[in-house]
């Protein structure tokens, strides 16, 4: 079982950043893939970024690759996301997943975190 926490969410003006963390419970956090989706009111959750047990790949959603980075620590349990150059596109509530495989697919990942809101304003 993994318990995810996500934090680091707030407003923010258009070109602006944030940093967002996710803190994995358990032991066993660098056998899971790690991903970053986000959902706003009536859409589906939609991919962002995901990132191997070993961070040594990554993977983007076009609509924030050159924008957004992620990362991981495995010593502390934690996946990152720095949001940079920030859009009005952005705003949504941002959650952190791990899985067993790097998909963009939100059926591959077991565990979810409760998730964070990003607002950005102009």
């Amino acid at each position: 079982q993994v318990q995810l926490v996500e934090s680091g969410g707030g407003f923010m003006q258009a070109g602006g950043s944030l940093r967002l963390s996710c803190v994995a419970s358990g032991r066993t956090f660098d056998r899971y893939v790690m991903g970053w989706f986000r959902q706003t009111p009536g859409k589906e959750r939609e991919f962002v970024a995901v990132i191997n047990w070993s961070g040594s790949s990554t993977r983007y959603a076009d609509s924030v690759r050159g924008r957004f980075t992620i990362s991981r620590d495995n010593a502390k349990n934690t996946v990152s996301l720095q949001m940079n150059s920030l859009k009005l596109e952005d705003t949504a509530v941002y959650y952190c997943a791990a899985g067993i495989r790097g998909t963009s697919s939100l059926d591959e990942y077991d565990y979810w975190g409760q998730g964070t809101q990003v607002t950005v304003s102009s």
